[in-house]
């Protein structure tokens, strides 16, 4: 099959014309303003035109000046975003940022196939997106990027040339599977938290995989259960594993997922954490009264939005802004969590 050809950017455009990319968003956005040679514009115009170039709506936003705005951009259906339950901690502490700044933030939902970037912006005029929880592969985010417009991801996405702020998903889930070798177990599933499309999913299951490598485990591909955002998911993959596989512990990658999966449980008659121990990861308001209290990764949200905030405000204002930004997690153990030779009357 024949690739598809890449769309040129405003580098490009540069390139040709032999001048700056500012250089190219003035000409191309109107900026009359700005003393240009006419020769200049010119072939600025000729070298857009023969690359077939055509900047964003969101380009021409910007070159008009600021709007004050933030955007936040979900990259979740209604659905998935009703079920995130540290997603206000987190938009709490991006609009606390933005807020200290001078912005204000508008939050718009772009589920996968919903839209594009570009049909969300032309409605609605913003100086910068934080875009939360990016996709594996989003070819249209990788075009604003190079279109210089700010971005800031909220979550990782390798392919995207933009600064990110995320939780350290893989030394996380490490940390969960390593507090269950600890236990004694030897015989540990994973249940994702996402769907492997999504960054934080791949990095969780990563994560898993390098405490069972360090441990000297071999990984049994078969007790890997790619689970989705809400509890429901996580009864579906808990009660296939147990249809085909017998583990002493799993790791669920989202405390929300693990609540359904603690229900399979309880519906096959197995105990936690006497027959089967289980970790999950966020420490959402709720597991602590989970049955039982959850053991999980204690996820930082609040600060993973003012950071974020913070990023993009920087970003707006043409600061420098570290490439990464990883929080670290805290292992909070509670009670369904046991060593494999720990017997008990309580639990599921």
């Amino acid at each position: 099959m024949p690739q598809a050809r890449r769309r040129p950017t405003s580098a490009d455009v540069a390139a040709r014309a032999g001048v700056s990319r500012t250089t190219v968003s003035f000409v191309l956005n109107g900026r009359a303003d700005v003393q240009i040679p006419l020769t200049t514009w010119r072939r600025v115009e000729e070298a857009a035109r023969e690359l077939g170039y055509h900047p964003h709506g969101v380009a021409r936003q910007l070159a008009a000046g600021s709007s004050s705005t933030l955007g936040v951009v979900l990259r979740q259906s209604a659905e998935q975003v009703a079920a995130d339950a540290l997603l206000s901690e987190t938009l709490l502490g991006l609009t606390t940022a933005a807020r200290s700044g001078g912005f204000r933030v508008i939050i718009e939902p772009l589920a996968p196939g919903t839209g594009t970037y570009a049909e969300l912006l032309r409605s609605q005029q913003t100086d910068g997106l934080v875009v939360s929880g990016p996709l594996a592969d989003d070819g249209e985010l990788s075009d604003l990027v190079s279109d210089g417009f700010p971005i800031v991801l909220q979550g990782s996405q390798p392919q995207v040339d933009a600064p990110s702020v995320d939780v350290d998903n893989r030394a996380g889930a490490q940390v969960a599977v390593e507090h269950l070798i600890g236990l004694g177990h030897r015989r540990i599933a994973c249940i994702t938290n996402a769907p492997l499309a999504y960054t934080s999913a791949v990095q969780r299951v990563a994560g898993y995989r390098d405490a069972l490598a360090a441990a000297g485990i071999e990984i049994d591909e078969g007790l890997i259960v790619e689970g989705g955002f809400d509890a429901a998911s996580g009864h579906r993959a808990m009660a296939g594993l147990l249809a085909r596989a017998q583990p002493t512990a799993v790791f669920v990658a989202s405390d929300v997922v693990a609540f359904g999966a603690l229900r399979a449980l309880r519906d096959a008659g197995r105990r936690v954490p006497a027959d089967v121990s289980i970790v999950g990861f966020d420490d959402i308001p709720l597991a602590e009264h989970f049955d039982p209290p959850l053991t999980t990764l204690r996820l930082p949200a609040r600060a993973l939005g003012v950071s974020a905030g913070q990023a993009l405000i920087d970003r707006v204002a043409g600061r420098p802004v570290p490439p990464r930004t990883l929080l670290p997690t805290q292992l909070i153990v509670r009670e369904s969590t046991a060593h494999i030779g720990t017997r008990q009357t309580g639990g599921p």
